[in-house]
């Protein structure tokens, strides 16, 4: 554990897992190796470590063992462009297995979000409950609702799908380049964000995780935050009325960067949901509540055994 309040509590271990052909995913792991399974996704951006430190305590004081993943193109996860969304799953199952998770919860943050439901449709023998927080909705098909930054993002999806490569090798050397400056960066992103993330990312303990994280996962690449916007433009591969999981929704109502419409629209439209709003909260306002978020979601799966 780390010595100082305002660091975040290191990983237990981290390490990679083959998961197919030459590929491999990162992950990082928190709390007891003998607790009860959470598989926590990073936003965009983001890597294995963007866990909040109250989630990690919460893992230690409760016997519960937090695994985090890096999705392909960041950290230590092998570039990779999934056909849609859903085929992440197949991943999930293989790590799964490695590592002994199951029965196992997910949580996924913004734009983990699609890829936690994508979890829970194609592997309900395994997962038995999901959390959602501020999550990223569907932009096409039956499920789709416009607005918002990501749905601005389609627009984008062509020349990114194109040039996802390059992109990814440009953004890894700038962000190098920035390394030294990346404290004092989050402090102005924090000022110029509402106040509920303003409030966030003064606290010392997040801004240190947001910080060790982003350095950590871009350290050798940074194309998996493209590979995200190419595929929340397409369809997920599946309707949200096909994910049977429970499934719980924590959204900021003061959320900039996904509407919290969109968060109540996806919520309308799976079968066994439940919405929690989070006053003045924005988007980073479900990390604020890890330990609700946690607690919540550990009971409901114990209570689908």
């Amino acid at each position: 554990m780390a010595g100082d309040a305002s660091e975040p509590i290191a990983p237990r271990i981290e390490g990679t897992v083959g998961v197919g052909g030459k590929r491999r995913l990162g992950f990082a792991e928190f709390g007891p190796p003998g607790g009860r399974a959470v598989v926590w996704l990073h936003g965009t951006p983001g890597a294995r470590r963007q866990i909040p430190h109250e989630a990690r305590r919460y893992a230690e004081r409760e016997g519960v063992r937090i695994v985090g993943i890096d999705r392909p193109g960041i950290g230590s996860s092998t570039p990779h462009l999934y056909s849609s969304i859903v085929h992440w799953a197949d991943d999930l199952e293989v790590l799964a297995q490695r590592l002994d998770l199951d029965p196992l919860v997910v949580i996924g943050l913004s734009g983990g979000g699609p890829y936690a439901l994508a979890a829970a449709h194609a592997l309900p023998h395994r997962v038995r409950a999901v959390g959602v927080l501020g999550g990223v909705a569907p932009t096409v098909g039956v499920d789709a609702i416009g607005g918002g930054v990501v749905a601005a993002a389609r627009l984008a999806s062509p020349v990114l799908k194109a040039a996802r490569v390059p992109l990814g090798i440009g953004l890894t050397g700038a962000l190098r380049l920035i390394r030294p400056v990346a404290m004092p960066a989050i402090g102005v992103y924090g000022r110029l964000s509402p106040p509920g993330d303003r409030a966030l990312l003064a606290r010392p303990e997040f801004k240190a995780m947001f910080i060790d994280d982003l350095l950590n996962g871009s350290r050798k690449q940074l194309s998996a935050p493209l590979a995200d916007v190419i595929l929340f433009s397409k369809h997920w591969g599946f309707e949200l009325a096909d994910v049977k999981v429970p499934v719980v929704w924590w959204h900021g109502d003061a959320d900039h960067i996904v509407p919290f419409e969109h968060g109540a629209h996806a919520v309308a439209r799976l079968p066994e949901a439940e919405l929690r709003t989070l006053p003045g909260e924005s988007h980073l306002g479900g990390l604020g509540v890890g330990e609700e978020v946690l607690a919540t979601l550990l009971d409901r799966a114990a209570a689908e055994r």
